[in-house]
């Protein structure tokens, strides 16, 4: 696919306009959520509704991503650059490809570490469980879980009461918010429950095509 063909799509999951790069503690968290998701592709010189504006100097903008990622990344992210002339205008694409070493914490201007994902066009603040999950997935052994009534009754509360928050399930479950984060945990990385985020809080759905008993 083109690079004019790409920009038409617009921003997604995984693609990004910026038209410069100014701040390298901001443009992190979208390198943070990129590498933390499923990767993805910043296009620098392109304005957020599309217009292909044209970078003047690339190695400017190259020299604060490679320090956007190795300063304000935890780990390290490096970014891959091509450099594309669109209509006489210099085009800058960073790929961020989705890491194995999640998860990864972007530097704040209070000199916080946070995690962040990716989430249609926008990235945002991981929650808890969230982080749990990108944890559990780098751990070699796998998950291993009981499956108890416990979990059973998540897994049906969630499958009558779609967008089901944490709150509520640990309600439902009589459970502290550490025991149901536990469960819920495990039950992602099985592939049973998903977890989302709509810029307000996390909330759980189940697996698409995934039905209890």
């Amino acid at each position: 696919m083109t690079i004019k063909a790409l920009i038409l799509q617009g921003e997604g999951e995984q693609l990004d306009f910026k038209n410069r790069i100014s701040n390298c503690a901001k443009i992190a968290k979208t390198l943070v959520a990129f590498a933390n998701t499923k990767g993805g592709k910043l296009l620098v010189g392109v304005a957020d509704n599309g217009t292909i504006k044209g970078i003047k100097n690339e190695e400017e903008e190259k020299y604060m991503l490679l320090q956007a990622g190795q300063r304000y990344c935890r780990p390290p992210i490096e970014p891959v650059f091509t450099e594309i002339t669109i209509d006489d205008k210099l085009v800058l694409v960073a790929d961020i490809g989705e890491s194995d070493t999640k998860p990864h914490y972007a530097l704040d201007g209070d000199q916080r570490w946070w995690v962040y994902v990716r989430a249609g066009d926008k990235s945002l603040l991981a929650g808890k469980v969230a982080v749990d999950v990108l944890h559990q997935n780098n751990n070699p052994e796998g998950v291993q879980f009981s499956y108890t009534e416990k979990e059973r009754a998540l897994m049906e509360y969630v499958h009558a009461h779609p967008r089901s928050q944490l709150p509520e399930l640990c309600d439902h479950l009589q459970l502290s918010r550490r025991r149901t984060r536990r469960i819920l945990v495990n039950l992602i990385v099985a592939g049973v429950i998903e977890v989302h985020n709509d810029g307000h809080g996390e909330y759980f759905t189940e697996k698409p095509n995934f039905q209890t008993e």
